[in-house]
């Protein structure tokens, strides 16, 4: 592949199974590991939320800086945005005081606006178009919205809404199910059912995440959050190592509705 060639192509994994099933184990390590961080190593959701920042910050440059895909590179993102939207959704609904359902209502604000003005800047808000550093950037801002909204909503139904963390992971587990079947059975936006999925991801994630570590008398399975991030990590590398990983579709061959 040429130099030209590949600056063309996305540089991010192409969508496939092997995609979803990584995201899943980052989202559940995002929330094990900001827990870890924030409750287990007691430096609070402040420190923690800076901390993880900091780390996104630096890898979202690189990302950036990047001239093609790197599955490693791009993962180590994800999971840093997912950590850090754990520290942050629990800062903001703990800390700040505004409860699950306001930080939900706030962050689900944040994701919409962030897709509004990605489409109204750029004309799209497909991930085969994130070649440039402008869709980078809306790219991972709305992502970290996103993993944000899915901490708070994750534990709005465990919590508020007296699902526990099962019964949570079970209700993302059905809705995650039931937007795969939309995909392959409807004509609806690949686009908007892209989003829907990633989205739901994340409280999924946090609801998994939450039924590991958390106490036996919190409903939890009260595993040492250290070790769970650990295992985690390892099943993530070895899925990367052992799955295809590739750039997603050359942004001129697009051709979903966006």
């Amino acid at each position: 592949m040429t130099r030209d060639q590949g600056e063309l192509l996305s540089k991010v994994p192409a969508i496939t199974l092997g995609f979803w099933v990584i995201k899943i184990l980052a989202t559940t390590l995002g929330e094990t590991g900001g827990d870890t961080v924030s409750m287990t190593m007691n430096l609070g959701y402040l420190v923690g939320t800076a901390i993880f920042l900091s780390v996104l910050v630096l890898l979202v440059g690189l990302q950036i800086a990047a001239r093609r895909f790197r599955p490693f590179l791009y993962w180590a993102t994800i999971v840093a945005s997912t950590t850090a939207g754990t520290t942050m959704a629990d800062y903001a609904t703990r800390s700040m005081g505004i409860g699950y359902t306001g930080g939900s209502l706030l962050l689900l604000a944040c994701v919409a606006g962030s897709l509004l003005a990605w489409r109204w800047t750029l004309g799209s808000i497909s991930a085969d178009t994130v070649a440039t550093p402008r869709a980078e950037m809306f790219y991972w801002l709305t992502i970290t919205f996103s993993q944000t909204l899915g901490t708070a909503l994750g534990d709005w139904t465990a919590d508020t809404g007296g699902l526990g963390f099962l019964g949570a992971a079970v209700v993302f587990g059905v809705a995650l199910a039931v937007v795969a079947g939309l995909y392959f059975r409807t004509r609806i936006s690949h686009v908007v059912l892209f989003w829907a999925a990633f989205i739901l991801t994340r409280p999924l994630g946090a609801a998994v995440g939450d039924l590991l570590d958390k106490p036996l008398d919190h409903g939890g399975l009260a595993f040492s959050r250290p070790l769970a991030s650990l295992v985690l990590t390892v099943a993530i590398v070895a899925l990367i190592l052992i799955l295809p990983q590739r750039a997603g579709q050359h942004p001129g061959h697009t051709t979903e509705a966006s």
